[in-house]
């Protein structure tokens, strides 16, 4: 049988190394680990993650992965929910492409699951976890579904079982029938992210995950699928993504160090937007209860996603889900409150008074000046005009976590301590950060025993 795209993709994962990863690439993918994992703890307590820890639990199962929080499942139901702990928030990393945004960091979940199942290494998991951050970013970049209607979960429906077969240990074969499988069966439609969202903005991803793990364990039992699932007739190429060329045999495991990472809790492409805006509210004197109107000039893309372009209205906002990807209610909310964190997205904080007035007063638009330099920079611009005819300007095009300005260890623990120290308590906090940080040296095991033990209220 002649070799198919998806045998070469397999090829690759399964001849994927600890010793291929650069320092760069490991000392990211360390800090992708600690920063989901400290968005996961902070989202123990929402409402769907609650409900999703229900159900998991109520199913029951063989229990060989923990869940953050304590307690196991077998991993394909660990895998979900895991990963909707670190998806909920909408906190986490991501990879920007001219026409496609994704966040890898949502391939952890499953990873983590797979590889505690077998007792992994960390080192095992760690080049499992950035063979899933390669394949989502290079297909993410070369093969963008969105403008054809389809999610960005699409990608990392061939991401998830390839990072999997790898934490799995699987053979070539088995690896291409893992992600023949899942790439046939995941494709999400984009009315995910449009319009009124739902709870299933947050869970999208961990359906992926979930079924990527399974058809990984589906492979593993020696179940095939489509092996021509890329280039065949009525196949990936063919239906959604159009054609495209990945030689896999020359990819590294460097995708990680193209990702960045979040500053303020919202949607990736606003992040600059609030860094202007936050600028403003923290200059003396300002008073928000002085702003007539506020103009924002960003980027298409975000113009699009969030702006109220292509993918509809912004201003109608009334849960968690359509706060954090409104661009309208982030600038308004970071300008009355000088913050986005979790607690800007309290229910009783986005119905308040003085943000859904606010928002009615924000004009955005797409700047062309600004597109051209998209995905390299994401510029913005925030001008606040005030009651006295005053007008407020501030700009910015990136910030620490952004490409230009990667995020180090130190300001990654800021982060991480800021969300799990509600949880864990400082000691638990440390031992995790610590056992992240020393994974290539010890089992996934270090890790996710001190995972089950995280408390799911808050002890502070």
């Amino acid at each position: 049988m002649a070799m198919t795209e998806v045998d070469r993709l397999a090829d690759y994962v399964v001849g994927t190394d600890w010793a291929q990863l650069s320092r760069a690439a490991s000392e990211q993918l360390a800090i992708r680990v600690l920063d989901t994992i400290g968005v996961a703890i902070a989202a123990l307590d929402a409402e769907p993650t609650r409900a999703v820890r229900a159900l998991t639990q109520q199913l029951g199962g063989t229990g060989s992965a923990t869940l953050i929080g304590g307690g196991a499942a077998p991993p394909d139901r660990a895998a979900f929910y895991n990963t909707a702990l670190s998806r909920y928030l909408d906190f986490m990393d991501s990879y920007l492409a001219p026409g496609e945004t994704c966040h890898p960091s949502d391939n952890l979940g499953a990873v983590l699951a797979a590889a505690e199942s077998v007792a992994a290494s960390g080192r095992d998991f760690l080049t499992a976890l950035a063979v899933a951050y390669q394949v989502q970013t290079r297909l993410s970049e070369l093969a963008p579904v969105r403008a054809r209607g389809f999610d960005h979960t699409v990608q990392g429906a061939y991401a998830v079982p390839a990072g999997v077969a790898r934490a799995l240990g699987l053979s070539a074969d088995q690896t291409a029938n893992a992600i023949a499988i899942s790439g046939t069966a995941n494709n999400a439609l984009r009315v995910t992210r449009t319009g009124d969202l739902s709870h299933w903005k947050g869970l999208a991803y961990p359906q992926v995950a979930k079924e990527g793990v399974h058809a990984a364990l589906l492979a593993r039992a020696g179940i095939t699928g489509p092996r021509q699932v890329f280039e065949g007739n009525k196949g990936f190429k063919q239906t959604i993504a159009g054609d495209f060329e990945i030689d896999w045999s020359a990819e590294d495991l460097e995708g990680v160090t193209r990702t960045i990472v979040k500053k303020h809790n919202a949607e990736i492409h606003s992040q600059t937007a609030l860094e202007a805006a936050i600028e403003i509210a923290d200059r003396p004197g300002f008073d928000p209860a002085r702003i007539r109107q506020v103009r924002v000039s960003t980027f298409q893309v975000a113009y699009d996603i969030i702006g109220g372009g292509e993918e509809g209205d912004k201003r109608s906002i009334g849960t968690k889900e359509e706060a954090d990807h409104s661009l309208p209610y982030l600038v308004a909310v970071a300008l009355l409150d000088g913050v986005v964190e979790p607690a800007q997205f309290a229910q009783g904080r986005i119905t308040a008074d003085d943000v859904q007035s606010l928002m009615q007063r924000l004009e955005i638009t797409p700047d062309d000046g600004f597109t051209a330099r998209f995905p390299q920079e994401m510029p913005s611009r925030v001008e606040v005009e005030l009651d006295d005819d005053t007008t407020l300007t501030a700009s910015a095009s990136s910030y620490q976590g952004s490409r230009s300005d990667p995020l180090d260890w130190e300001s990654a623990m800021q982060k991480y301590t800021r969300l799990v120290v509600p949880f864990t308590g400082p000691e638990l906090a440390a031992a995790i950060a610590d056992a992240v940080r020393g994974l290539p040296e010890h089992p996934v095991a270090a890790l996710t025993t001190l995972l089950a033990k995280v408390p799911t209220e808050r002890t502070a």
